[in-house]
């Protein structure tokens, strides 16, 4: 699966993006993707962090003191 952003103007010229989860599979040989969800109307703002959290490999988030977040539910005992 993966997130694809549409990126649209509106009738007054505004830029509005549009966010909508995808998901790629193959019948008889050719790719089909369909459409899991619509997310709806993001912000330009979100569409990284919407990207980060349906990417494959997910990346390290940081905080501004330079320590990593550590996620408790993935942690092995």
């Amino acid at each position: 699966m993966f997130l694809r952003i549409q990126k649209k103007r509106d009738r007054h010229g505004e830029v509005r993006y549009y966010a909508s989860v995808i998901r790629g599979k193959r019948v008889k040989g050719k790719v089909v993707q369909t459409v899991v969800a619509n997310i709806g109307a993001v912000e330009k703002e979100q569409v990284p962090y919407l990207k980060a959290a349906y990417a494959k490999e997910k990346p390290k988030l940081i905080w501004e003191d330079g320590s990593e977040y550590r996620c408790p539910e993935l942690e092995s005992p």
